[in-house]
């Protein structure tokens, strides 16, 4: 159809006698095609005829027998981007890209001669250097001695299909489908003209096998008087390396003969010598048996027609007669003898659409419609009940009377351009994997949501979900897991919430909700029943998967009046949530915001810390508690702060649950532990075993166990030196398999492996069967209060009877007091660690440390 608020801009501007120009382009283009015509109803017809071209968006120009513009309507003034002064007296060769201006010329020069047609896609260049991909027909005109006097080119721009091809001609793989499924016959030809390979389409198409093409034979299968002019046309390419465009009539297998169009190009070498010929024969016998029955009466309005690819709708209100060209009874699925009245095209349009087009045809048959007019409307197919899309515009002119005189409607399938045009809305606001709408829709629809509830003063709840462990289902058992536990979680978020709900996938593991709640009690009540739904397992490759998460809300207008607001305070709510409320909710509350900016204060003077090389293993004795006698030491973290001095990892404890900052602080404790071993052993010095603690956070990284035995080994360093303690929550959750494998290759290279904290109520006595412990730790809290809980004495003497029966070394932490030195050493317990014994120090008080035990 054209760009037609372009073309008003330019008519409004820049071009105020756009209807004198299409006047005289009109009156020329007539002495062309109809040089006897000169009566009022003949210019009615002209206008008619100009203004449908405009309206279908198709540019004509003339020229004269030199190539240069003697005039253009509007449409190809506005196409070009340029005045209408400077494109007249000018070649239009110069106004197109100089690769297709080169090709355009020799066609032009080549048809000249002959005064035959041709058509032509080319790249016109506006001033501002933006391509515009056209379709041209150009045709010429004779004098009375059939000399060319001039001639007349349609153009109808294509650069949107042309983009849209483009971008869905993505592989090679594609290509060679396209190709083989082609109705053309495709053919390739040696640099002197020789044709060597052609498709099987040949052979459907002649009834000849396909060597009859090979070399120069297929000559034999052209129509004798057009074998001269395709010759001659061909040769004259293979001389000058200029692709050739040419059309003439092919044999059939019929005894008939069919038109086609041959298309060739050469594939040059870096010296420009031809490498290979590559054409097309594209059967073009249908338009040209077109263009010669109605070449007589209507040439260039059948021209401008075929070139747009539009169908035309004329109704002569003078005579009450209407008339459909055969594209747009194509278009509607329509027999060529299809009556062409309003009733036949009305039953063919969707019913809803029915009103809007029968209100036009209303309005333009009552003169209550201004002269240009445009609707859309969805039609079904007659034949096939295919719904397609039809753009439609129209020209109203009145007869020299006054009253309507003619009715001009071009109509356009745009059905494709509308599929592309959605396909790409859509991506652009959904997330592809769940069909989700995506952060950027879901920020819109939040912020019309709490529009409605300001006006309607209602609460508007938002709830974020975070899916809990999605990186390590994908490290661990792979993308594929991952994407079906999110696709999982999406499709019960939407079964939870049903209608009520809008949702969205803001990216990565985190999705979000937007709902009515009459406050955070009704939020709170909605949101954990949506959790429950969550964490019902899934299976997936024969491996079960767990979909919980973790949610944090907050209510509008209670904890925020803008979308930026609300949506803060959800994703504070639920920061807060995943740290100490795993699998449930959080509602957010004003002290959030604090706990918030101290665990991200935590985790940045950690990286600063770890950068820096600032963090440092202090080292604190665990002694035979019979003899006082130093049998190993545990490495705790220190870091320095240039302000404050020494501090303890409490003050960063919010780091360890950050995979990469705890790894790379482990990386640096590790170091240093390592070079301490290897410089003690060098000097003699028998510091029995250390250990070390390993971060749950640890376990999630695919190479922890090679990274600490090669440092072991580069150092020379034996295992039996280390000993790695854990904490019982390593042993829940789906990490567990990991860890079992980890803590297996461990014990076996010969490291020990010590549970800590043991007996706060995590893990169970299975734990102990189940993985390699060789060392448990009674945890401080049972310990500091032997003396006065009867209760936490009864738990001490269970798990030292535990150790023993189980064989293994149990060792008691918090250790204060001689009385619960003492205590220890009734019950059975042989190791103690705590301040009574020493405090951690730095690696140069070691050797004193083990010297004074000694003493």
């Amino acid at each position: 159809m054209g760009d037609q608020s372009r073309d008003r801009s330019w008519d409004d501007e820049a071009c105020p006698d756009e209807r004198h120009y299409d006047g005289l382009l009109n009156e020329h283009i007539a002495t062309i095609t109809q040089p006897a015509a000169s009566s009022s109803r003949h210019a009615t017809s002209q206008d008619a005829l100009s203004a449908a071209l405009r309206l279908a968006g198709v540019g004509v120009v003339t020229r004269d027998r030199h190539g240069k513009i003697t005039e253009a309507n509007a449409v190809f003034i506005n196409l070009v981007g340029r005045p209408h002064s400077e494109v007249l007296g000018t070649c239009d060769v110069h106004l197109m890209h100089p690769v297709d201006g080169l090709r355009f010329a020799e066609l032009y020069r080549a048809n000249l001669a002959t005064g035959s047609s041709f058509e032509a896609e080319i790249r016109y260049l506006t001033p501002a250097n933006v391509v515009v991909w056209c379709v041209t027909h150009s045709s010429f005109a004779r004098d009375g001695i059939g000399r060319v006097t001039s001639s007349v080119m349609v153009v109808r721009d294509v650069t949107s299909d042309r983009l849209a091809t483009v971008s869905f001609s993505e592989t090679e793989e594609d290509a060679r489908y396209v190709i083989e499924l082609s109705p053309q016959i495709n053919w390739t030809a040696t640099p002197d003209g020789m044709i060597e390979r052609v498709n099987p389409r040949w052979a459907e198409i002649t009834g000849a096998d396909l060597c009859t093409a090979l070399g120069e034979q297929w000559i034999e299968k052209l129509h004798p008087d057009d074998v001269a002019n395709a010759t001659a046309a061909w040769m004259a390419s293979v001389k000058t390396k200029v692709p050739v465009d040419i059309e003439y009539r092919l044999s059939t297998h019929d005894g008939g003969h069919r038109w086609v169009r041959a298309r060739a190009s050469a594939r040059l070498d870096e010296q420009g010598d031809v490498v290979r010929w590559y054409g097309t024969l594209e059967d073009i016998n249908d338009r040209k048996l077109t263009e010669h029955a109605l070449r007589d009466s209507e040439e260039r309005f059948r021209l401008a027609a075929q070139a747009a690819g539009i169908g035309i709708w004329d109704y002569n209100a003078l005579d009450d007669r209407r008339e459909w060209s055969d594209e747009f009874k194509a278009m509607l699925g329509l027999p060529a003898d299809a009556a062409s009245a309003v009733a036949t095209a009305l039953a063919c349009v969707v019913p809803d659409d029915r009103h809007n087009l029968q209100a036009l045809i209303s309005a333009v048959e009552a003169g209550d419609s201004g002269h240009r007019f445009e609707t859309m409307v969805r039609i079904r197919r007659s034949d096939t009940g295919e719904e397609r899309w039809m753009k439609t515009g129209g020209w109203r002119i009145e007869a020299p009377s006054g009253k309507l005189g003619r009715v001009l409607v071009t109509i356009r399938d745009v059905t494709e351009e509308r599929t592309v045009e959605e396909r790409i809305r859509w991506t652009a606001s959904h997330d592809a994997m769940t069909g989700l709408p995506n952060r950027a829709a879901f920020g819109e629809k939040l912020e019309q949501a709490i529009a409605r509830a300001t006006y309607s003063e209602t609460n508007v709840a938002l709830a974020l979900f975070d899916v809990d462990h999605l990186k390590e289902t994908n490290d661990t058992i792979g993308h594929d897991a991952g994407d079906r536990l999110l696709q999982t979680a999406a499709d019960r978020l939407r079964l939870a919430f049903g209608e009520r709900c809008t949702l969205a996938r803001l990216g990565g593991d985190e999705f979000a909700g937007i709902f009515e709640a009459s406050d955070d009690l009704d939020m709170s009540a909605q949101v954990q029943a949506a959790l429950e739904a969550l964490r019902e397992a899934f299976t997936h490759d024969g491996r079960i998967l767990d979909c919980q998460s973790t949610a944090g809300g907050s209510v509008f207008p209670i904890h925020g009046t803008t979308a930026a607001e609300l949506l803060k305070s959800a994703d504070i709510a639920l920061y807060a949530a995943k740290a100490r409320h795993r699998g449930g909710l959080l509602t957010f509350k004003p002290e959030m915001r604090a706990d918030l900016q101290r665990r991200s204060s935590m985790i940045s003077i950690a990286r600063d810390a770890a950068r820096e090389d600032r963090i440092i293993p202090y080292y604190q004795p665990k002694v035979v508690l019979g003899s006082n006698r130093i049998f190993g030491f545990e490495a705790l973290l220190r870091w320095h702060s240039p302000q404050l001095g020494l501090q303890l990892p409490g003050t960063i404890a919010a780091a360890f649950e950050d995979l990469d900052l705890a790894i790379a602080m482990s990386e640096r404790m590790l170091t240093q532990i390592v070079e301490d071993m290897r410089r003690w052993l060098d000097e003699g010095v028998d510091f029995g075993r250390i250990a070390v603690n390993l971060s749950p956070a640890e376990f999630r990284q695919d190479a922890l166990v090679p990274r600490i035995l090669d440092r072991l080994h580069k150092s020379g360093v034996p295992t039996s030196r280390l000993e790695l303690e854990v904490t019982e929550t390593v042993f829940l959750g789906r990490d567990a398999e990991t860890v079992a494998h980890a803590l297996e290759a461990f014990s076996q290279a010969g490291i020990k492996i010590a549970l800590d904290d043991f007996g706060t109520g995590f893990a169970s006595l299975t734990h102990l069967k189940t993985f390699p412990v060789d060392v448990i730790k009674i945890d401080r809290s049972f310990v500091s209060n032997l003396d006065g809980d009867a209760g936490d004495a009864a738990i001490v003497d269970a798990v030292v009877g535990l150790g023993r029966r189980l064989g293994m070394e149990v060792v008691a932490e918090g250790v204060e007091t001689s009385v619960q030195a003492q205590y220890l050493r009734d019950c059975g317990c042989e190791y103690g660690q705590g301040y009574l014994f020493g405090k951690a120090a730095p690696a140069i008080m070691v050797k004193d440390m083990l010297q004074n035990a000694r003493n």
